[in-house]
């Protein structure tokens, strides 16, 4: 067994057992603003799959999105029936919205990838990596990359616009 399978079943185990470090690591997030930068991945195989290098303009943030209902619509136009309901469908995943927000704040990169790195009651957390295509130690064309995670190009957009289909359309059964 390689290395990235041992630290891949050492990052796995202590998510199921709820070990001290994950706590810690949780705890800080949770406590700490909504998104914060890190020196290097939590879930360093996750990370290398989705396309992270430790080189210059590569950027990780961990990113805090509140679970649970979205916000009602104020009822505007009158106290209708059609007005009156609980739930509002988001439309996006959490890891969607986590990547989108990333790219609101870092404007100057791209969103690459995201992946799933822990959660608590409230709140769910990811890590999105995100690379300067500016710089050619990154390999993104400034031009071809404009704003992937608002089209969709990310692997959390693509689930969205209809699995991992070669055109990212749904296909219909006949």
């Amino acid at each position: 067994m390689g290395a990235y399978k041992y630290i891949q079943e050492t990052f796995q185990k202590g998510y199921k057992k709820g070990s001290e470090s994950y706590k810690k690591r949780v705890y800080v997030w949770r406590n700490g603003p909504a998104m914060v930068r890190l020196d290097r991945p939590t879930n360093l195989v996750r990370a290398r799959r989705l396309g992270y290098k430790a080189k210059q303009g590569y950027v990780l943030v961990v990113v805090r999105i509140a679970k649970g209902n979205r916000a009602r619509r104020k009822p505007m136009g009158g106290r209708k029936p059609k007005h009156n309901y609980i739930f509002v469908q988001p439309q996006q995943s959490h890891q969607t919205i986590a990547e989108k927000r990333a790219n609101y704040r870092y404007k100057n990169l791209e969103v690459v990838n995201s992946y799933w790195v822990g959660e608590d009651g409230q709140s769910t957390y990811f890590e999105v990596i995100l690379a300067d295509p500016e710089m050619n130690t990154t390999g993104l064309s400034s031009i071809t990359r404009k704003g992937r995670s608002f089209r969709g190009l990310t692997s959390a957009g693509r689930k969205s616009r209809g699995g991992s289909d070669k055109y990212g359309k749904k296909r219909l059964r006949a």
